[in-house]
């Protein structure tokens, strides 16, 4: 991979829920190019891990449904980074946290727990926002910056059952495209990525990871991540990117060119 430091790609990133699954595969990804990461998790020690084994990496308990918590953690991580090029917001929960049984035996949305549905909201949704809105304004008076917001496939957004994780991505969605369009004209791009399908990061129990329902390994991420991060992204802005769909998706980009 080409080293990020090297070049007028990004040479810092905030990876939020990075402690495994689809975070931890993007921010060794972005580690391994040469980016300084800080990856963030509720537990400090969890995330302190996970940054363990990659170069030039750290570890930051934020909590992002929390306000007060994503503040401290991004000045921390700001100030040991020396600023932030590249921030991804990934930090999510899935539907076993409402009904562990999803797939084999999906509930109606009047049967989700008021509380189960505001907390995968709150972190989902939410949780983008504050950490985006945290950030932006430091990136706005650094005169430069790179949001990616992590995403999922649109039937999942509008699938039986899948209240509230349906929902929360859908919003999430809408949330980039605005704020995209909000920072249109400014040094700041907004972009989506998603894996293009479900990914063995523990959302889907194990017991479905195999036939019609075979898995991606997330490190499917890390191709579409480190072009995001480089010199060649510089200026992009509201695209949904499609992991497995990477490699056409770049070569019909660069024809166009």
């Amino acid at each position: 991979m080409t080293d990020m430091t090297e070049s007028a790609g990004c040479k810092t990133a905030l990876v939020t829920g990075g402690t495994s699954g689809l975070g931890l595969a993007m921010a060794a990804a972005l580690a391994e190019a040469g980016v300084r990461v800080a990856i963030t998790g509720r537990s400090g020690e969890r995330a302190a891990a996970a940054a363990a084994p990659l170069p030039g990496a750290f570890g930051v308990t934020m909590d992002v449904r929390d306000h007060g918590s994503v503040a401290s953690a991004v000045a921390t991580a700001w100030s040991r980074l020396g600023g932030i090029d590249l921030l991804v917001n990934n930090a999510g929960i899935g539907m076993r946290t409402v009904n562990p049984r999803f797939l084999t035996e999906p509930r109606g949305f009047w049967t989700v727990p008021a509380d189960g549905f505001r907390d995968v909201i709150a972190t989902n949704l939410t949780g983008y926002f504050l950490v985006a809105r945290e950030i932006t304004p430091r990136m706005l008076d650094a005169g430069r910056g790179r949001i990616v917001n992590i995403s999922v496939n649109l039937t999942t957004m509008t699938r039986a059952g899948f209240v509230p994780y349906g929902p929360s991505r859908a919003g999430a969605e809408s949330l980039s495209r605005i704020m995209a369009a909000d920072l249109r004209g400014t040094p700041l791009t907004v972009n989506m990525l998603l894996p293009g399908g479900a990914t063995r990061t523990g959302m889907v129990p194990d017991e479905h990871a195999t036939g019609p329902r075979q898995l991606l390994e997330p490190q499917i991420m890390g191709p579409p991540i480190v072009w995001l991060a480089s010199a060649e992204a510089a200026g992009v802005t509201d695209e949904r990117i499609v992991a497995t769909e990477f490699k056409e998706w770049l070569a019909s980009r660069q024809q166009r060119q």
